[in-house]
């Protein structure tokens, strides 16, 4: 009766041009020659399978290998088949393919009983398949990139059956049966967003696949018949099914002796045990999200990691890398808490910080004062204020005071002493239009605008009392002197760009730091002088390990962009900002430092930028709802009220701090001495040498960043 129906089968398939289900095995005579006579009339001969890897979860590193956060399309843990466990490996067999390791390509038994089901419904209503054929379904889908692809890799069609048998043989011929079996179980779904066998012990369980218990075993190879239909994760009805499926393996173990009815009657009367282990997340769930962020963005938008962004976010999400980063907890633990002292996260303003490592542009750490996430009832962020916009950050916030340093360097490359100087005004105007040009040698100056101090009046001012100082119409001279592109194309150079990615403003008062900065770029700046002179892109990655274990590493890019004894002259300088200057009320860190205040007119935004010859940040706070409508001013951040806020009196104390902490244990490196025959530099004892002033000062008001004394209100 069953030869006549498979040979009845067999010759429509062929006079169709396709086989009613699938063929092979070599034949042991009866229902198998008919077989074999049919593989032969339909030329079903093994085609090798394109096996593009499984989508598998990404895990980020920090510096010392502690994961710190994971991306993933789908939520995967490839491993071994010997990790799996024996009552795993029984109860999968006994359920879908009972005689896996005696059959070929497909069980001729199994399609046998599938034909007959499917002559009586006159549609693929069984489907017969191996463990084999069931890979090869998987593979297909797992390579399939559109909906259409999807679909024909699960269409239920004689032709397809016919596909998956071709691809089978070539599987089976390529690798053993516990090869496949380990590619089945780790390539399958089981339901609650769990891929893989790993993945689904932790999601249903909490266990490792090498832990499963029987009762347990039997629930996942119960699952992957319709892991829709019995996906405990959407309630109890699903659960029920759930339940219903793993007795039924239970059952069909101990029909075939896998184990006693003893053991199948304990295991069945166990409750489901369900516990929905949470699905790691991607970087709202890490520890420290604005870097994952960072990390993030740096591998879906370089060229490095891929020729297309389409190419890099599979890469990423499907590729199962081990990314290796820069940061270091004790670090960013430092940053976490210093800025989570100065302002809460219920603040308005919203203070951020980078740490960088001088020499190699490592990013340490990145802290903001605001929760990762996009819910406003927490006053959560989900912008990366840390960063510029390619890194998913913001457009940023003016620097202020701090873009001084990039004039500084450039009246030293010229040939200034740090006693050199001038005398100046409270107020400056440009003596006529042609006094600045821009790096297209067009005329900016504006005679028409005045800028003014804050604080204090003018006279004659050095290179080191005009920076301790941060006298406006000191530096806007300045920059008269020695060049507006001289000094755009300084900072350029140590990697000063926009954090909108637009081109930096070119304008007189490019020295008082006008284009919108983000920490990571106004820190590498300043860790480049404290490497003395030697610039390191930022970089967050040090080394990615591929799925198949290639070890790929990423070295730091570092040029040379000052000349070193400008750097040390510079740091020179700039370390009498602690003990003569605008940070004096907040004083030094006990080790050689050296930094720049900077806040923007009526205090918009506020910064601190330092470094030591070990580490280097930037601090920035400001109001993301627009810093020019919300100053300030009149406002309480971190439990206190300040009428004004300055570079030293929020971002300053955060820079100490965090660096206090971050260098605990650090031996103090210090600073090289500065070349006094070529910078001058015996302080101010010395007779400054004085230049004629230019005619081009008025009498308004004082200095850009009062020295703030932090005894006193502010």
């Amino acid at each position: 009766m069953i030869t006549r129906s498979i040979a009845r089968l067999a010759g429509a398939g062929a006079a169709a041009g396709v086989l009613v289900a699938a063929i092979a095995l070599p034949a042991v005579g009866g229902a198998g020659a008919l077989f074999k006579t049919a593989s032969a009339e339909l030329n079903l001969k093994a085609t090798d399978l394109r096996e593009e890897p499984p989508a598998e979860m990404t895990a980020i590193l920090d510096a010392k290998g502690n994961q710190i956060a994971q991306f993933y399309e789908q939520y995967r843990k490839v491993i071994p088949l010997a990790d799996m466990g024996d009552l795993m490996k029984k109860s999968i067999i006994s359920i879908e393919d009972y005689r896996f390791y005696e059959h070929g390509p497909i069980d001729i038994e199994g399609t046998v009983r599938a034909l007959a089901k499917n002559l009586g419904t006159g549609r693929v209503a069984q489907g017969g398949s191996s463990i084999t054929q069931q890979y090869v379904k998987q593979v297909l889908l797992n390579n399939a990139t559109t909906e259409e692809d999807k679909n024909k890799a699960l269409e239920a069609t004689y032709a397809r059956k016919l596909n998956e048998l071709r691809y089978a043989m070539a599987v089976e011929e390529k690798y053993t049966k516990d090869q496949i079996l380990e590619k089945y179980l780790n390539i399958a779904y089981f339901g609650a967003s769990a891929y893989g066998v790993e993945a689904a012990a932790l999601r249903f369980f909490g266990v490792h696949a090498s832990e499963l218990s029987l009762a347990q075993a039997a629930t996942l190879a119960g699952a992957v018949q319709d892991p829709n239909a019995t996906d405990p994760n959407l309630g109890k009805k699903f659960r029920d099914r759930l339940v219903v499926r793993r007795n039924t393996v239970l059952n069909r173990m101990a029909e075939l002796g896998k184990i006693t009815p003893e053991e199948a009657a304990a295991a069945k009367a166990k409750k489901l045990g369900y516990k929905g282990t949470p699905l790691p997340g991607g970087c709202e769930s890490s520890k420290y999200p604005y870097f994952c962020v960072y990390v993030r963005n740096e591998i879906t938008k370089n060229p490095l990691f891929g020729k297309t962004q389409k190419i890099r976010t599979a890469l990423l999400s499907r590729g199962g890398l081990k990314v290796k980063t820069t940061l270091d907890p004790k670090m960013q633990a430092a940053a976490d808490k210093a800025i989570k002292k100065h302002v809460f996260a219920t603040d308005n303003p919203i203070a951020s910080e980078a740490l960088i490592q001088p020499g190699t542009g490592a990013i340490k750490a990145m802290a903001v004062s605001r929760p990762y996430g996009t819910s406003k009832r927490k006053n959560e962020l989900s912008l990366n204020v840390a960063a510029d916009v390619a890194h998913g950050g913001g457009t940023g916030f003016q620097p202020g005071s701090t873009f001084k340093t990039f004039t500084l360097i450039t009246a030293l490359k010229e040939g200034m002493k740090i006693n050199d100087g001038f005398t100046v005004g409270s107020g400056y105007r440009a003596p006529y239009y042609s006094s600045f040009k821009n790096c297209k040698g067009e005329n900016i100056g504006d005679p028409t605008h005045t800028v003014s101090n804050d604080e204090g009046g003018g006279g004659f001012k050095s290179l080191q009392t005009g920076t301790w100082g941060s006298v406006n119409t000191f530096f806007l001279t300045l920059e008269q002197r020695v060049g507006l592109c001289d000094t755009i194309k300084t900072a350029q150079s140590l990697g000063i760009k926009r954090a909108d990615g637009n081109k930096l403003q070119e304008y007189e008062t490019f020295t008082l730091g006008i284009n919108e900065m983000d920490p990571i770029t106004v820190a590498n700046a300043y860790a480049a002088i404290g490497a003395r002179g030697k610039y390191c892109a930022p970089m967050a990655i040090t080394q990615i390990t591929d799925r198949d274990g290639k070890v790929t590493k990423y070295d730091p890019k570092c040029r040379q962009a000052l000349d070193p004894e400008i750097a040390d002259a510079t740091a020179n300088v700039l370390s009498g900002v602690f003990t003569k200057g605008t940070m004096r009320g907040v004083g030094g860190i006990g080790r050689d430092a050296a930094g720049k205040t900077g806040t923007t007119d009526n205090q918009a935004t506020a910064w601190f930028a330092g470094f030591t010859p070990d580490l280097a940040g930037a601090v920035s706070i400001g109001d993301i709802r627009g810093a020019q409508e919300h100053k300030l001013n009149n406002i309480t951040i971190g439990g206190r009220y300040f009428g004004s806020v300055f570079g030293a009196s929020v971002p300053g104390p955060i820079w100490k701090d965090t660096m206090l902490a971050a260098l605990k244990d650090i031996e103090p490196t210090s600073f090289q001495p500065i070349n006094s025959a070529r910078f001058g530099g015996c302080g101010q004892g010395c007779a400054p040498v004085r230049t004629t002033p230019d005619d081009n000062t008025d009498t308004n008001t004082d200095t850009e960043d009062p020295i703030i004394d932090n005894t006193l209100p502010n």
